[in-house]
């Protein structure tokens, strides 16, 4: 997998945008958001159980991310097309604010080497990446836990600062001065 300080692959993935007849889909590489921070989250598949509650907490967030100048970038191995029908079928789909990635080809997680190693599915991981495409985060969870958005956010208000942070550090609290 790769880990802090490695640079974001590249990549060239369909993308399903909106409900919009016409617009739902677009092309999204490593170049679209250059200057922004992303935050690049992976789940296992479409049309399961933790994977909507995970991504419908980014969608929530998504204002929150957008203030600190981060674009939000999910992803799985499903098509565009299955994203897409998630979103039609799923209450909590429908108005997500952020691009849903389709790695049919695997370029993207086989490049972030997050793939499971049995299952053939993405594992749960989350990267913030930098404004020059360096990995400046990275965190993997097992397939049977959900992650924490809160806790990504808190990680991205860290790095922002570029000071050192200390255990549970939160925005507004005092840095470390050595």
């Amino acid at each position: 997998m790769l880990t802090v300080g490695d640079r974001l692959p590249s990549f060239s993935l369909q993308a399903a945008v909106s409900l919009e007849k016409g617009k739902e889909f677009t092309q999204i590489t490593d170049k679209s958001y250059e200057g922004k921070w992303l935050v690049l989250f992976a789940w296992p598949m479409d049309f399961t159980f933790i994977c909507p509650t995970e991504i419908a907490e980014f969608g929530k967030n998504n204002k929150n991310f957008s203030d600190r100048d981060a674009q939000v970038l999910g992803f799985s191995t499903d098509s565009h097309f299955v994203h897409h029908a998630w979103r039609t079928h799923h209450e909590d789909l429908r108005g997500l604010p952020f691009p849903m990635l389709a790695d049919v080809k695997h370029e993207l997680s086989n490049g972030l080497g997050i793939l499971h190693k049995t299952d053939g599915v993405c594992l749960r991981a989350t990267f913030i990446v930098d404004p020059q495409g360096v990995i400046r985060w990275a965190s993997v969870n097992d397939l049977s836990v959900g992650r924490s958005v809160p806790e990504v956010l808190r990680v991205l208000d860290a790095l922002q600062t570029d000071e050192l942070c200390p255990c549970n550090w939160q925005k507004g609290d005092a840095v470390l001065k050595p």
